[in-house]
């Protein structure tokens, strides 16, 4: 591996010489494995850490095959499926690997006893497989987390629709938490050059998923002037979320969990911030009971900061906790986008404030290739930026999953794979000193 870290250090490495470098038959990666998934059995959600399943170990260099890439990853990041994956909740992501690897011949690479996870990366192209023409050896790239086959007509006006759409490095194998990674190259798209190589692996899955909920036609087709309730605007999630509200000509009110996630929105632009733990809301009486009254207080607190105007666009995706409040406080019409569901999947509402009143609940998951595009671009043009808090090693991959379990981030955690150390891959010096003074506010610098 350090003959590849040398002449991506070098900076003038030719794409012929990128192309005849030797690849290792292993590279170093954080792996779960499947004979550990009942290691937590008896335990709650919160008890399991991540540490004790994360492994960071020596894997074989998978087969590179038709339309894909491999790519040496220089920073890497943390996504909530990666704490998923490594708690093994709702279910074991092995199961995914297992039935991805029944597809065919190519794909049962993926079924193995252990689990390249992280959906998120910056890095360099060193090979490509038959059939790749646009990306060529040398080249600079992020990648987004959308794996599709596109052998059916569902997935051809959007490929979030492909009936084997998956989420790489969560339900395929080979993923970004690794010194190489194993990407289709339609995953590939321009590292936005006037950013670190752990800035520009920051927002991928994250960025792209707020994009597509928020603003996209597939989403909630976000306009100016609309009063849009996002739940974490501080978070990895919500403060992309807080800034497309902002680009767009849209008014976020922004919730957060304590005062200093509420300085971070408001160094972001944001005007109206609630502040939960001042507010004490209690949506939920006990495990199996809501309370309506906390809602309509909930409601109450928006009105009072935005004049008297409801929500007309609800970001969702903490779930469960916060469901029944969202669809209550959204107006007659308006939508409620919703992902994630961090805080529980079985979401409870009462349906007369949705049914009569025609609001809307629009699923949203992750986001299609021209979707993903738009949102790095908007990186690349200087016009949203990263949202990167503390980045750690690839060896403390456990305590940087254990930290976004429990919430304990400020915007994304990154990780250093290949890179030695932070602050290195800046390509447009120029661009960034223009950008720079919001590239650390929007990271709570």
């Amino acid at each position: 591996m350090q003959q590849i870290l040398d002449a991506i250090m070098a900076g003038d490495t030719s794409q012929e010489d990128f192309a005849n470098l030797t690849l290792p038959e292993s590279y170093r990666a954080a792996t779960v494995h499947k004979d550990e998934v009942d290691m937590f059995e008896g335990l709650t959600a919160k008890e399991k850490d991540p540490r004790k399943s994360i492994h960071i170990e020596d894997v074989a260099l998978p087969e590179l095959g038709p339309g894909e890439a491999y790519v040496a990853v220089m920073a890497s990041a943390i996504n909530y499926n990666t704490v998923w994956t490594s708690i093994f909740e709702p279910v074991s992501t092995f199961g995914f690997l297992e039935r991805y690897g029944r597809l065919s011949e190519l794909t049962k690479r993926h079924d193995l006893p252990y689990h390249v996870v992280g959906s998120d990366l910056a890095g360099v192209v060193l090979q490509t497989g038959p059939g790749v023409s646009r990306w060529k050896p040398g080249t600079e790239v992020v990648a987004h987390c959308l794996s599709v086959e596109l052998e059916d007509a569902d997935g051809h006006d959007d490929t979030m629709m492909d009936p084997q759409q998956r989420i790489w490095g969560f339900e395929t194998n080979f993923g970004g938490l690794a010194h190489i990674a194993l990407v289709k190259a339609n995953q590939l798209m321009p590292k936005p050059d006037h950013l670190t190589w752990e800035e520009a692996a920051s927002p991928g899955l994250v960025n792209c998923t707020a994009y597509r909920q928020l603003v996209s036609k597939n989403g909630g087709n976000m306009k100016q002037g609309d009063n849009v309730l996002i739940w974490g605007a501080s978070g990895g999630l919500g403060g992309f979320a807080t800034q497309y509200a902002l680009n767009g000509g849209a008014v976020p009110i922004c919730v957060v969990s304590n005062e200093q996630k509420a300085a971070i929105a408001r160094s972001m632009g944001a005007e109206l911030v609630i502040n939960r733990s001042e507010e004490d809301y209690k949506f939920w009486k006990d495990e199996h009971t809501q309370d309506p009254k906390e809602w309509k207080r909930f409601g109450s607190k928006i009105r009072e900061l935005t004049g008297g105007e409801d929500i007309d666009i609800v970001f969702e995706h903490p779930g469960r906790e916060t469901f029944g409040a969202s669809v209550y406080v959204t107006r007659k019409g308006g939508t409620i986008t919703t992902c994630a569901s961090t805080s529980g999947y079985m979401h409870e509402y009462d349906n007369r404030y949705l049914w009569m009143n025609l609001k809307r609940i629009i699923s949203s998951h992750f986001a299609n290739y021209r979707e993903s595009w738009e949102a790095n671009r908007l990186i690349a043009k200087g016009m949203i930026h990263p949202t990167l808090s503390r980045t750690y090693s690839l060896d403390d991959v456990g305590q940087a999953a254990l930290d976004v379990h429990n919430n304990a981030h400020q915007g994304k955690v990154g990780v250093l794979c290949l890179a030695p150390e932070e602050g290195l891959g800046v390509r447009n010096p120029e661009m960034r000193e223009q950008h720079v003074d919001a590239i650390n506010r929007f990271r709570g610098v």
